[in-house]
């Protein structure tokens, strides 16, 4: 039997995983597939240690990307293929996807017996928390940020959501009082997703930290000085001038190549209960670009697990089952001596959550890459 031909476009923690799962899968039962995994970026980032590598000397680079190919080079050139390219459209009568390559004007059609999409999200100020555009665009702006926070006295931080608290408690925890940092939430309490008793104890934290936190305050905008501190504008019509300033709430699925039909009024790609965009077959969404959960690495990694298993299954003529949604919840540490969190309703012991993200697991990034992780 010829070789099911699948593409996976996206190549952080949804499709690299995806990807291994599904040929170390196939290898046992003895399934021909061949993956072609796309992504406009060389190198996986784990971007899960953002806030600390803001930090300047804290996680080098190497820590934090990893060859994406590299990972990979275990499987032989008729199993795999990796393309560092970015999805131009999806025809999906026709069962193509159309791609631009990285670094040249050239334009390259494939055609996909399956195909996975998971090309996750985008900050919306293009702030390096998340990949912008290349592995080598995004090493510039995080370096570039870290520089200037070096450098200021005082930060702003604008959305308090578990990335801006994490990033507030790492720079008050490494400054002390030497820089003057101030977290801005726009809503009634900072992590407003979160059971009240991790709020709670969120906020305290912070203040030991002696960060400042604003609550019901909203960013209308921002205007740099060509030479001197930003002007923050902030509902109410008051301002806060600050050197460094950081949104972090936000982000944006990237799907401009998906026909709207299949995307939500945010530009989420709109599944089923098994994963498939909505009306179509053999093509199915997962991570952050899709619609189902919050994009969040734990929900990633579940869905990973759950396509591979139902691709083998489809591929076996077998029965695949409906995906059951994750347990919600957070982990979060405030500094590196502290943190707290919740899984459902539950609030998870904060020495707990403080020893099992104390590395902010980069030791996972090696074994995610390789797929010695799955």
């Amino acid at each position: 039997m010829a070789a099911k031909n699948i593409i996976i476009l996206g190549a952080s923690f949804s499709g690299v995983s995806t990807a291994h799962r599904i040929l170390k899968q196939a290898g046992k039962a003895g399934t021909a597939v061949k993956i072609t995994l796309v992504s406009p970026n060389s190198h996986f980032y784990w971007n899960i240690a953002i806030p600390r590598a803001l930090l300047s000397g804290q996680i080098p680079d190497e820590k934090i990307f990893q060859s994406i190919a590299d990972g990979f080079k275990q499987y032989p050139p008729g199993q795999f293929e990796f393309i560092v390219a970015s999805a131009k459209s999806l025809d999906v009568e026709g069962k193509k996807v159309e791609l631009d390559i990285l670094g040249s004007a050239s334009v390259r059609t494939l055609d996909y017996d399956f195909l996975i999409i998971a090309t996750g999200s985008s900050t919306k100020e293009e702030t390096p928390f998340k990949t912008v555009t290349s592995t080598e665009t995004t090493k510039d702006r995080l370096h570039a940020l870290q520089a200037e926070l070096k450098k200021a006295k005082t930060i702003v931080i604008a959305g308090a959501g578990p990335t801006g608290v994490e990033i507030a408690g790492e720079l008050a925890f490494e400054h002390g009082q030497q820089k003057k940092i101030i977290l801005l939430a726009s809503g009634p309490t900072i992590l407003e997703n979160a059971i009240p008793s991790v709020s709670k104890t969120a906020t305290q934290l912070l203040q030991n930290l002696h960060v400042e936190i604003r609550l019901n305050t909203k960013v209308d905008g921002s205007v740099q000085a060509a030479d001197g501190p930003q002007t923050i504008s902030l509902s109410g019509g008051k301002t806060l001038s600050a050197d460094v300033y950081i949104p972090t709430f936000g982000v944006i699925p990237n799907s401009s190549y998906i026909p709207n039909k299949y995307v939500n009024a945010n530009g989420f790609v709109i599944v089923d209960d098994y994963l498939k965009i909505k009306g179509l077959e053999d093509v199915w969404a997962i991570g952050d670009v899709s619609d189902r959960e919050p994009p969040q690495f734990m929900f990633a990694d579940k869905q990973a697990t759950y396509l591979a298993k139902n691709v083998l299954l489809i591929l076996s003529k077998k029965a695949t089952l409906p995906y059951k949604d994750g347990t919600r919840g957070m982990g979060l540490t405030v500094g590196k001596k502290a943190g707290t969190g919740h899984l459902g309703s539950v609030k998870l012991p904060g020495f707990l959550v403080t020893m099992l993200r104390k590395n902010l697991f980069l030791d996972n990034l090696g074994p995610t890459v390789t797929g010695s992780a799955f």
